[in-house]
């Protein structure tokens, strides 16, 4: 959401609520809680490169055997996202959005650098008063070295 574009009052809320819902995934994965990320996303289908997968425990399963997690208990990333444009619908209670992603990592013998960037396309609703996750699409266009971020790159080197 730009500071330069006016907001009727009334809307203000719905369009934090879903910028918190986009930071608070970030914050998830980066922290690798997967199960938080499961909690965050259980009404929403996550729709990847592979099969979509919808539900609490089908997502935070997905996420234990697709990321690589360090003694920290991190996957050692910081994930960035940016340009972020939503829409609400007040009167349904809907609201879309779309953002770019840029996936940082760094390890102690891996120097900080850009592993993956692409889009996220995610449907909100609103139910009894909070906003949630519906759908949430991640299109990767760009890829870089993600031999030490996914698992299955590490098991093929």
């Amino acid at each position: 959401m730009s500071s330069s574009s006016a907001l009727p009052a009334d809307l203000v809320p719905s369009y934090r609520a879903v910028e918190n819902l986009l930071a608070r995934y970030a914050e998830l994965v980066d922290d690798g809680d997967f199960a938080g990320l499961g909690l965050l996303l259980k009404d929403a289908t996550f729709v990847g490169s592979g099969t979509p997968v919808s539900g609490r425990e089908a997502i935070e399963k997905m996420f234990q055997d697709t990321l690589i997690v360090y003694a920290d208990g991190t996957p050692r990333t910081q994930h960035v996202t940016s340009n972020i444009a939503i829409e609400v619908e007040e009167q349904t209670g809907t609201a879309v959005a779309r953002s770019y992603v840029t996936v940082l990592q760094a390890l102690p013998d891996l120097p900080l650098q850009p592993i993956a960037a692409g889009r996220y396309r995610d449907r909100f609703e609103r139910r009894d008063g909070q906003w949630r996750f519906i759908e949430r699409h991640v299109d990767i266009r760009l890829v870089g070295d993600v031999s030490r971020h996914l698992q299955q790159t590490a098991a093929r080197r």
